[in-house]
């Protein structure tokens, strides 16, 4: 067995971690690994939103369900699908956007959650935990008006990211 898949095989969700930051640089290497996830027809129907503000996070800690680990992760990331880029790509070319597909529905569903994986194993092939969080979607419109989302953009799920406090079965 190579490493990848040792790496891919060690996958755990962690909701414990230390209080040792992870840095700037780290996460930008993190989702600029994302961004090399497969997307359908080169479209990249996403936006990645890092939280920062600790009110903000409190707020989608308890959205989510009381999930205390949004709140105390020393990373949360919001993976969003996105049409409304797409929508000003077209504009910027004097070209309009055809919408109310479903389709784009999924195709925007889909790039989401392949960048979201190619984060998480950036991520843990750096020694770090984290754990998805598709309890956002409990109440997308807060979570949407929290992070003062357009229209054409959704929240998939969040991702608390950070050194494992605990190596979980």
């Amino acid at each position: 067995m190579n490493d990848t898949i040792k790496l891919l095989k060690n996958h755990r969700s962690i909701r414990q971690f230390t209080s040792d930051p992870v840095s700037d640089e780290v996460v930008r290497e993190i989702i600029d690994a994302a961004g090399w996830s497969a997307t359908s027809n080169f479209v990249q129907a996403y936006t990645v939103i890092r939280v920062r503000n600790p009110q903000t996070r409190q707020q989608m800690a308890e959205l989510a369900g009381s999930q205390s680990w949004v709140k105390t992760s020393p990373v949360f990331l919001v993976f969003c699908a996105d049409l409304k880029r797409n929508q000003a790509a077209c504009a910027y070319e004097n070209m309009e956007m055809v919408s109310g597909y479903t389709e784009q529905f999924i195709i925007a569903t889909v790039d989401v959650s392949l960048a979201a994986q190619n984060a998480m194993i950036a991520a843990e092939s750096l020694g770090l935990g984290g754990v998805f969080i598709g309890g956002i979607r409990n109440n997308p419109e807060k979570v949407s008006e929290l992070l003062n989302l357009p229209e054409q953009v959704y929240p998939v799920f969040g991702m608390c990211l950070g050194h494992p406090a605990a190596a979980p079965e």
